[in-house]
């Protein structure tokens, strides 16, 4: 196990996919209709995950239009027409989507024992739905809207440590995503980092985090 400090001054997670359950499949699938067989739209999927990454790497813009160009581009393989509000659709199923199971209990207990921050790849108006879901106090909620980066650029992950006034090391960060925010945090010398496995991405060792299955497991290594 990796040398983690479990007794941080902020844990700080990633929401969408880690905290909120990233349900996108349902929506792309409405989308896409009858145009693809099953096994395509197995194709479809994941291609359009990488497209969504590749997206947020450069310039901030609007999260709703990241989704539509994302999905354009995966369609564009496919030789699919695209619906002129994709994006709208697919942010606006975004809005309705919960907490994965086993998250509002063990979080709320650690809210009571630890400043929770989230860096989340969203716009604001999303986390304004999203976070009272979870039913935890946090200290601070930042969004690429604010901070003016997507996560992997490590703009996103500074913008979070200046507006705390703190250091990378002052951090666990928790996130379900490697490429997103375990990698890059690593790089930027966040020594504290926790991988809270839900099948996303496979497992990068190297990137030196602690693996979990649950907040029920986190919280026990957090001494709560």
């Amino acid at each position: 196990m990796p040398n983690t400090n479990f007794r941080p001054k902020y844990v700080s997670f990633d929401c969408y996919g880690t905290l909120i359950n990233f349900e996108i499949e349902s929506v792309t699938r409405r989308l896409i209709g009858n145009r693809l067989s099953e096994e395509q739209i197995k194709t479809f999927l994941p291609q359009f995950s990488k497209y969504r990454y590749d997206q947020v790497c450069g310039s901030y813009y609007a999260y709703p239009e990241v989704l539509h160009d994302a999905y354009t581009r995966t369609c564009r393989k496919w030789g699919l027409d695209v619906q002129a509000d994709a994006g709208e659709q697919l942010a606006a199923a975004v809005l309705t989507w919960g907490p994965h199971p086993g998250v509002v209990e063990p979080l709320k207990k650690m809210a009571a024992n630890f400043e929770l921050v989230i860096l989340s790849n969203a716009d604001t108006r999303f986390l304004e739905t999203s976070v009272p879901k979870l039913e935890a106090d946090f200290h601070a909620v930042y969004t690429a809207e604010q901070a003016g980066f997507y996560k992997p650029r490590y703009q996103a992950f500074e913008y979070m440590v200046d507006q705390l006034n703190a250091t990378p090391e002052d951090f666990l960060h928790v996130s379900s995503h490697t490429r997103y925010d375990l990698m890059p945090a690593d790089d930027l010398g966040f020594t504290n980092k926790v991988m809270l496995d839900r099948g996303y991405d496979p497992q990068s060792p190297a990137y030196n985090y602690t693996l979990v299955n649950s907040l029920d497991e986190l919280n026990s290594l957090l001494g709560i």
